[in-house]
Parts: structure tokens; sequence; C-alpha cells
């Protein structure tokens, strides 16, 4: 592949990792819950992966336990904000500052040892298609499960009787209390499912893209993750399209360093974060989707 079609390629498998956590945060969004700890709940997921794929040899048994990792960290939040009524964004600070400190401590036996990464998988005639058989179709099963995933949160909150109660608890919560659920269960497991998203995240970096284990590996993919969900105006396609924009950038860096282009290494570094505000304010319609009613307040509530 020449260095524009390795930097799209790069691209889908680096996108993945801000994919799956901007998804989880659309979901907790929309049900009228920020959630700043999305980076933890990736650290916890990646820590969690890892070291389980070291100890028993498997990488999909770390993506379980990853995800369960991330599920934690994110009820933690949910428990903050909904039931003792914290900050949203003071609550997700604090879990995030709690989740890089933990991994810290307990990633450290781990960084020197080595795991079986998930296996790259091309699939059989689709990867042999010119041009796009590279960049689509020769990654690990996670971008694959990406590929459905996006289609599925779409059908989930616009199609079903619970993407309706979702939307409903982040736009009013009394109504649908009123209408004999409970606003505050519906917070707690969008919040949760959302980490625990989060966590297949910070598992697909550890034992998929990076295959590796360092402190602080996110590197703010979590905060990127975030913005992607506030710029693609709260939908499942503006999400995909938000993170691939990140996922080009990232990988177009790696692609420049790597054919020794004479560039600045700081602009480099910052390269994959500068065009993705700036594509991201840029695609952000007009007029178009506006915040849920429910999240307006909540975070006016905390000015």
């Amino acid at each position: 592949m020449n260095g524009f079609e390795q930097a799209l390629a790069g691209g889908v498998e680096s996108g993945t990792v801000i994919l799956y956590p901007a998804l989880g945060e659309l979901i907790g969004q929309r049900a009228g819950v920020v959630n700043l700890g999305t980076e933890g709940c990736m650290l916890a997921g990646a820590l969690a992966a890892y070291a389980t794929g070291a100890v028993t040899g498997s990488a999909w048994l770390g993506v379980l336990v990853g995800l369960f990792a991330g599920a934690v960290v994110g009820f933690a939040h949910a428990s903050l904000v909904v039931l003792r009524r914290a900050d949203q964004l003071a609550s997700g600070l604090v879990i995030w500052f709690l989740a890089l400190g933990l991994t810290a401590v307990l990633g450290t036996s781990y960084v020197s040892q080595t795991v079986t990464p998930l296996p790259v998988i091309r699939v059989s005639g689709l990867s042999s298609v010119p041009w796009l058989g590279q960049i689509l179709f020769v990654h690990d099963p996670l971008v694959f499960v990406s590929y459905a995933l996006v289609p599925l949160v779409w059908w989930m909150l616009y199609r079903t009787r619970v993407g309706l109660v979702l939307r409903a608890t982040g736009e009013r919560p009394e109504v649908v209390a009123v209408s004999g659920r409970r606003p505050a269960f519906v917070q707690i497991a969008a919040v949760t499912v959302g980490a625990g998203l989060a966590g297949i995240g910070g598992a697909q970096l550890s034992v998929g893209y990076v295959d590796s284990w360092f402190d602080d590996m996110t590197n703010g993919y979590g905060f990127v993750a975030v913005a992607v969900v506030l710029f693609a105006a709260w939908r499942p396609l503006g999400v995909l399209l938000g993170s691939y924009v990140f996922g080009i950038a990232l990988a177009s860096a790696s692609v420049l360093q790597a054919h020794g282009v004479a560039v600045n290494q700081y602009l480099l570094d910052a390269l994959p974060y500068l065009v993705t505000i700036f594509a991201l304010v840029a695609l952000a319609r007009r007029g178009g989707s506006k915040a849920p009613e429910g999240l307006t307040r909540a975070l006016t509530n905390t000015s």
C-alpha cells in the first residue's frame, strides 16, 4: 500500500478505538448524563484486557474483562451523579483521576509483559477488492464488529421502545416517571452500558491496535470521544465519521513519521487533535440536532 492507503487503513483501525467509547458516550448523553470519566473507563478496560491476556493467554477473554472493568467504572460515575446528585463534570474528572492512578499502580508489572493480540483477519473475497479491500477488510475482529455496531445503535435509539424511553429520559425524565418507569434506572443502565463500550475501546487499544500496556496509554482518547459526540450532534453516523476523522489524522501523523517527512515532532503529535477539532466543527450542521434537554439542564445547573 502507498502512504495514502496506509493512512486510511490505519485510520479505520485507530478510529475504532474512538468509535466504541464515542458510541457509549452517545448512549449515556441521550439519557441525560455526560461522562468525562470515559477516559478512565478506557484505561480500566485497556489494563484489564492486557492483564487478563497476559495471565490467561486469551485476548478475547481480555476483551470481555475489559468490557466489565469499563462498566464498573461507569457504574461508579452513574451512581454518584444519579443517586447522590453529584456534579456530572466534577464526578467524571474524579473518576478519571482515580482510574489513572489505579491503573498506573496496578499496571506496573504488566509493562514488560507480552500477550497474544487479537488476530488480523482478511475477509475472503472482500480483502482482495482493489483499494477498499486493504483499507476496510484486513483488520482485527473488533473493527468488523464496530461496522455492525453503528447501525445497531441507530436502530436501538430510533426504532425500539428501549430507545424511545432512553431518549425521553434525556429530554423529560419527569414525563418518563409519570408513565410508570424509573428515569434513574434508565440513566444508570445507559451510562454503565456506555462505559462498557468504552472499556472495549480500551481493550481494542491494548490487545489489538498497540499490543502493549503503558501508563496513560489512552492519551486523551476518551475526551476526544466525548467531543466527537458533541460535534456529531448526538447522531450515530456523525459519531462514526468523527471517529474516523481522528483515526485518519492519527494514522497520517505516523505515516509522515515513517516516511521521514521533515515536520516538527510536536506538530505531528498535535495533528490528530487539531484536525479533529477543525473538521468536526466544520461538519457540524447548523440547526442540526440539539443536545437532549435534560442534559442541557444538568450541565447548566453545574455552571
